[in-house]
């Protein structure tokens, strides 16, 4: 049985989904400002791989994950751009299911916009003031904590750590500063939207309850997302959802872990801070998504360029293992299967058993890749030039159905066979270079310029990118 670690009880805890055969998961998406970064792509990817997990295991999935369009940062770029917040989000939202489509992320079910649930979230306000756990304090409406006894409980917080250590806004006008806002009063230059308190704007918090609520129902199985949202934006949630309702906002709370970028701290100010599409223009997006999956979810990680190339070189065996077996099983007559083909094909539902285990013990995507290695690492020792179509089909069929639900493989031949064909130019070029035939290797660098291929020239040797 599928267990899972519950941020909210601490405990890794079996798993079964509370209506029928029906799993529903809400996860945090991002705000659509800008490019999403390296850590943005980490819940994608984690939360993508726990969807096909369970789908793979024979549950149905009803999967939500929002857009914040609407919030300061997105208020600032839009002024310097001289656009509206719409047109921001609408440019990046594209920006973002290009990005993610490189990731193999498969879209969510819904995807639903904070300024498109406007509404609804004056009404869910209104309600919270109703029943006493909201206040109006000159057009701002802030949901007051001291009436929700269990605020905490999900970061495992009191109240002193909380107000010593966390991000929490300071104004005069609340009743307690751990209090947070439900609804802002629109300040000058800011789009706004009418509400009974006046012309204002959703504060960040009460985006993700109203949506949540609207598409899966008061109560669902998993709420996802980065560590950073522990406390405050899903400690907040809990608080304003079950204040309301009083039922469980979620079942399950599960958090990756954060990645760093060279041992530190992924920052603007450091110069380290990578967008998913910069490193676009250098690796294959898949393999961002292996190396994510290397490591169990819960875990920190560090990124790095060595430890992405690795990465990449541990995908292209893989991929060089598929390519084989689709040759073989595609061209070859040999009908005799081997004994040693036999025991291969006898014993091959016992790589599914361990797959299934590593990923039934809280989504072990680290020991899962194990089991996809040691299988093609096994194949490697079977296979032969001679060998038969049975095997490779039987052998192809395992290797594909693991790694497709960790959303790897998914690329066909002819995308190995033209990077293939870009490291024989560069070779080719390289050699023109070693021979000072200028003309030449000027001539092969356009070529793959043309190609949308730029080439750099470094002391560890000849890398390119696409552009």
């Amino acid at each position: 049985m599928v267990s899972l670690y519950n941020t909210l009880t601490r405990k890794q805890e079996i798993f079964e989904p509370l209506n029928d055969n029906t799993v529903t998961m809400y996860v945090c998406g991002p705000t659509v400002y800008d490019y999403f970064h390296i850590g943005n792509a980490r819940p994608l990817v984690v939360f993508d791989t726990l969807r096909r997990y369970f789908e793979y295991r024979g549950y149905k999935v009803k999967y939500v994950q929002n857009f914040t369009d609407i919030d300061d940062k997105m208020i600032k770029r839009a002024n310097q751009e001289g656009i509206t917040v719409r047109e921001l989000g609408d440019r990046f939202i594209e920006e973002y299911f290009k990005d993610a489509k490189g990731l193999n992320i498969r879209p969510a079910d819904v995807h639903p916009r904070a300024t498109e649930h406007i509404t609804d979230m004056i009404e869910f306000i209104k309600k919270l003031i109703d029943k006493g756990v909201a206040y109006v304090v000159d057009g701002d409406v802030y949901f007051d904590i001291s009436k929700f006894p269990q605020y905490g409980k999900l970061s495992h917080q009191d109240f002193n750590e909380i107000e010593t250590g966390a991000r929490v806004e300071v104004n005069e006008n609340k009743h307690n500063p751990m209090d947070f806002v439900l609804w802002k009063a629109q300040k000058p230059g800011e789009p706004a939207w009418d509400s009974p308190w006046g012309m204002g704007r959703p504060g960040w918090h009460i985006e993700c309850s109203v949506m949540s609520m609207k598409y899966l129902g008061d109560t669902i199985d998993i709420h996802g997302g980065g560590q950073d949202l522990i406390f405050p934006h899903h400690e907040n949630e809990i608080a304003q959802s079950e204040a309301l309702t009083g039922k469980p906002l979620a079942r399950f709370w599960l958090h990756n872990g954060y990645i760093n970028v060279d041992g530190q701290k992924m920052s603007k100010s450091l110069g380290n801070f990578f967008t998913v599409r910069d490193i676009s223009k250098e690796y294959d997006l898949e393999a961002v998504r292996i190396f994510m999956l290397l490591s169990h979810y819960r875990s920190p990680i560090n990124f790095s360029h060595q430890l992405l190339e690795q990465a990449k070189n541990a995908l292209d065996r893989l991929y060089n293992v598929k390519f084989r077996l689709e040759d073989i099983k595609n061209s070859s007559y040999i009908s005799v299967v081997s004994e040693q083909e036999r025991l291969f094909i006898n014993d091959i539902s016992k790589y599914r058993q361990k797959f299934i285990e590593a990923m039934d013990d809280d989504m072990n995507t680290a020991s899962a890749m194990s089991v996809i290695f040691d299988l093609a690492k096994d194949i490697n020792i079977v296979i032969t030039d001679s060998a038969s179509a049975e095997f490779a089909s039987a052998a192809l069929d395992m290797l594909m159905e693991l790694s497709g639900v960790m959303g790897l493989l998914y690329k066909d031949s002819a995308c190995s066979q033209l990077d293939k064909e870009i490291e024989q130019m560069i070779q080719q070029r390289q050699q023109a270079r070693v021979q000072r035939d200028w003309a030449t290797a000027d001539r092969i660098r356009d070529e793959l310029k043309a190609m949308g291929i730029v080439l750099e020239d470094t002391p560890q040797g000849v890398r390119w990118k696409r552009i």
